[in-house]
């Protein structure tokens, strides 16, 4: 099967670094102290430096402070408003909360106190940088808003082209994800840039709120290329549903809660044509769709019902009538996989789109970037694919591992043409 991406997506992540513009502000003179039983006053720096021109819009209000912590944060533009802006969580930043306008001045005043209740005040202005002429790397956000989720649902970001290793971590730390209940997660990238997923070490706690935003628009990445848009969402975390799907018995297992709620027989790829082994997620569902392979070594037009797309390549799970007498016990498809179209009907009303799909036991594995595989990887190997460093105790429970279906813890399509099978 080809792998199909299209992908056109940006995304960005908390950093864990403080943020640097060129410079800082300061006017207390190298060497000096406090007096005499005086209590030290907090040694305030601040970026972009005092008259920093040709700032990116993406610019953020860097902050270090020693003997003291920042007790105030205020961000004006040239005409007085105020800028609206969140702080990182390592505290090394106020982020604006949209993009800074081009051409403009903008004035931070940062204040830090001191144990002793001394404070000290520096104030910064900067002007940004024209409308950049630069070409646009194309961003996706696979996360939409006011929607509900399943509990192994990434949060996704495309990119078209390719985001090159050597920029990612610029890239990272402009996303930005929150839980509440708190359940930190962490970036991985696939290895060829096209893709960056995140996740918690364990599923998503039902119940829980994400709020997303990758906040791209105007961000320098690399020497030639600007990101394309900010784009945020929040949404829901679901009731517990998972598949089991196993090509020995040729059964699907339906779990909610971890318990098993329905077996359905299945008819999986042929030999020519196999299913992918490996954990997926529901990517998408449709009630109609048309699967158009015309162009490929096995071209067919078919119309389907009650769709669910687990593949980038074109794998899903869907209704088909004309092979309920395969199913449970011959594989017969293109790499779908096939279900009757009464048991289709029923699983569109008990899944959702981020519910894991784990398939075993077929000819092939499947592959790193083909649907969100966020998933098929351990904790271990997830985080290797950070751009940033990850916490050292960011680790699944050390509890026995759940069953998918009892967690621990639709998007928007893309625009080529559906194949399956």
């Amino acid at each position: 099967m080809e792998l199909r991406r299209r992908l056109t997506v940006l995304a960005v992540t908390i950093a864990a670094t403080p943020l640097a513009f060129g410079g800082c502000t300061a006017d207390r003179k190298p060497g000096a102290g406090p007096a005499d039983g005086q209590a030290a006053a907090p040694d305030l720096t601040v970026t972009p430096t005092d008259r920093a021109r040709e700032v990116p819009i993406t610019a953020e209000v860097g902050t270090t402070v020693r003997n003291g912590k920042i007790t105030a944060v205020r961000i004006t533009d040239d005409k007085g408003a105020q800028v609206k802006a969140e702080p990182r969580e390592d505290g090394s930043g106020w982020v604006p909360t949209a993009p800074l306008k081009p051409r403009r001045s903008y004035t931070a005043e940062v204040t830090a106190t001191g144990d002793s209740g001394t404070t000290t005040t520096r104030k910064t202005t900067f002007t940004t940088m024209p409308k950049s002429t630069k070409p646009e790397i194309t961003s996706t956000l696979y996360f939409a808003g006011k929607r509900t989720y399943g509990t192994a649902m990434p949060v996704t970001v495309a990119f078209d082209p390719p985001i090159p290793k050597e920029v990612r971590d610029d890239v990272q730390r402009r996303l930005f994800v929150k839980t509440n209940p708190p359940q930190p997660g962490a970036w991985s990238w696939v290895s060829d840039g096209s893709q960056v997923y995140y996740r918690a070490p364990d599923f998503w706690r039902p119940g829980t709120t994400i709020s997303v935003r990758a906040g791209l628009e105007g961000l320098p990445i690399g020497k030639d290329r600007i990101g394309d848009s900010d784009r945020t969402a929040t949404s829901k975390i679901g009731r517990q549903v998972a598949l089991e799907i196993d090509n020995a018995t040729k059964q699907m297992s339906v779990l909610r809660d971890g318990k098993v709620v329905r077996k359905i027989p299945v008819s999986l790829g042929k030999p020519s044509t196999p299913t992918s082994s490996g954990k997926m997620v529901i990517m998408e569902q449709h009630q109609q769709t048309t699967f158009d392979t015309r162009g490929s070594a096995d071209p067919y037009v078919v119309d389907v019902e009650d769709a669910q797309r687990l593949t980038w390549g074109g794998e899903f799970i869907h209704g088909a009538p004309w092979s309920e007498g395969d199913q449970g016990n011959i594989n017969v498809s293109h790499g779908c996989t096939n279900i009757s179209a009464a048991a289709a009907d029923w699983l569109m009303g008990a899944t959702q789109v981020g519910d894991l799909v784990t398939v075993k036991g077929t000819e092939v594995p499947l592959n790193e970037g083909n649907g969100w595989t966020a998933w098929n990887v351990s904790w271990d190997e997830f985080v290797k694919g950070s751009a940033l460093p990850v916490p050292a105790g960011l680790r699944p429970s050390p509890s026995a591992a759940p069953h998918p279906g009892a967690v621990a813890g639709g998007s928007p399509a893309p625009a080529p043409s559906v194949s399956g099978g």
